[in-house]
């Protein structure tokens, strides 16, 4: 497709994108909607990769914050095994709607998925397979966030697209103030600065650093994702 910008794209997901909304667990419709929004950015002809997070199954941080059993890194390796069981549940809604997908985890299960590697990944790319990202980082005290950034480093992403479901970066709640207003761009020293909650710090430097575009959108509403991967201006663009 022509006018296409950034050939290798990696989508941030929420483990809330396979279910329905206010909802947990995994929803088959919920699903395959979010596996179609991923084939718009396929059939746009970029390269895609996806992390995405547990929290519709559990979330580590919450669970070690509410037991006196639970410490904090067994919890987080717990929140990661459930990104490797959403990551396999996408891998599969993928697969419904005829798009080739592979799950690379940085906790491999070896009936599910193989070890994340950067060679891997770049194998399966050149396949034209969707790389799914799974279980974090591997290691306790980092979110998916700061995943995603890390990722999208080591497979040479273009941008990173945080696909949730609110038009952007607000001035303020929109839920709380209806008068907020969206941010069409702003820095990452900005969105620091003004503790702006987008994505985590230590992701932002990451991005910074390693001078790699942020853009947050709402992945459901139609023609987001192309105009994403085309630098059409949608959602908030984050930048150094």
């Amino acid at each position: 497709m022509s006018g296409l910008k950034y050939k290798r794209v990696l989508i941030k997901l929420s483990g809330e994108s396979l279910c329905e909304k206010g909802g947990s667990g995994i929803d088959s419709g919920a699903a395959k909607l979010t596996a179609e929004k991923i084939k718009e950015a396929v059939q746009a002809g970029s390269d895609i990769a996806v992390v995405i997070g547990g929290g519709n199954l559990l979330r580590g941080a919450a669970l070690s914050l509410s037991s006196d059993m639970i410490p904090r890194d067994t919890a987080d390796y717990m929140g990661m095994l459930a990104t490797v069981i959403n990551g396999s549940a996408l891998c599969e809604a993928l697969k419904s709607v005829n798009v080739p997908a592979a799950v690379l985890s940085a906790l491999p299960v070896k009936a599910l998925n193989e070890e994340f590697t950067s060679a891997a990944a770049e194998m399966h790319f050149q396949a034209g397979e969707v790389v799914i990202l799974s279980g974090g980082t591997g290691c306790p005290f980092f979110s998916t966030d700061t995943c995603a950034a890390l990722r999208a480093c080591q497979i040479r992403a273009d941008l990173i697209v945080k696909a949730t479901k609110v038009d952007g970066v607000y001035t303020e709640d929109p839920i709380k103030n209806p008068d907020a207003e969206l941010i069409e761009k702003i820095s990452f020293s900005e969105i620091i600065s003004n503790d702006l909650k987008v994505i985590d710090h230590t992701a932002m430097t990451l991005c910074r650093e390693n001078n790699i575009p942020l853009r947050v959108l709402n992945m459901f509403k139609k023609g987001n994702i192309i105009k994403a991967v085309q630098g059409e201006r949608v959602g908030t663009e984050i930048s150094a």
